[in-house]
């Protein structure tokens, strides 16, 4: 392992360490040139995604490859027809969230959502509603969002901006942003896989923003 990538995997193991949901010797780190590979057991989905949370935190991770398998303990485990109930109780308890909008799927412990809903925010709503349910060993989020004609391409570029902060005019020079239909595709270099989640957490803020097409490039070492 290079010098890097062991800071990396020591970044990661600490920042493992720091968040409380997960028990950190139940997930194994691997880093090969800024890609970190979990590997493990957890007996939830939701602490499996905080195992992939804690390790995009660390700025030099380019990219998280997660291996976490949940394991249910079997003796008391819900049905997958207890759990389909669960979903939907849990899903109609979000305020402002359009239930009767998503359909869901669940086999074997893995609930797929579908359908369709106004916005961003309510579909990644919908998925951390149901994500520390009992019984679930995977989410598929396969929830559209219905476009708006709407959005000016200025308002992407002001979101973008804010998204990232002191430094937003040098970053929002090195993106291409073009938007049709509400469908935006942006594409550029960004310094991160932070930066480059700030830059499509601010495009799924915007009303009317429907499906978007990363072409986003991490390259630490850009100018």
């Amino acid at each position: 392992m290079h010098a890097h990538d062991a800071q990396v995997q020591l970044a990661v193991l600490h920042e493992l360490a720091r968040d409380s949901r997960i028990d950190e010797t139940d997930v194994g780190v691997e880093v090969s040139e800024g890609i970190v590979t979990l590997t493990g057991q957890v007996n939830s989905w939701s602490k499996r995604l905080a195992a992939q949370e804690a390790a995009h935190r660390v700025p030099d991770v380019l990219d998280v490859v997660n291996d976490v398998h949940v394991r249910i303990p079997g003796v008391g485990a819900p049905t997958d027809t207890e759990i389909a109930f669960e979903v939907r109780r849990s899903l109609r308890q979000v305020v402002g969230l359009e239930d009767r909008s998503i359909r869901t799927t669940v086999s074997a412990g893995t609930v797929t959502l579908g359908g369709r809903l106004s916005s961003w925010e309510q579909r990644d709503r919908a998925e951390v509603a149901i994500a520390s349910l009992k019984g679930i060993r995977g989410v598929v989020n396969q929830i559209e969002v219905a476009p708006s004609a709407n959005v000016a391409p200025a308002e992407l570029l002001d979101a973008v901006e804010q998204a990232l902060g002191r430094q937003a005019l040098r970053e929002a020079r090195r993106l291409v942003l073009k938007i049709e239909h509400g469908e935006v595709t942006v594409a550029g270099t960004v310094h991160s896989a932070s930066e480059q989640r700030a830059v499509l957490g601010a495009l799924r803020g915007i009303p009317g923003v429907g499906r978007i097409a990363n072409h986003l490039r991490v390259d630490p070492f850009a100018p």
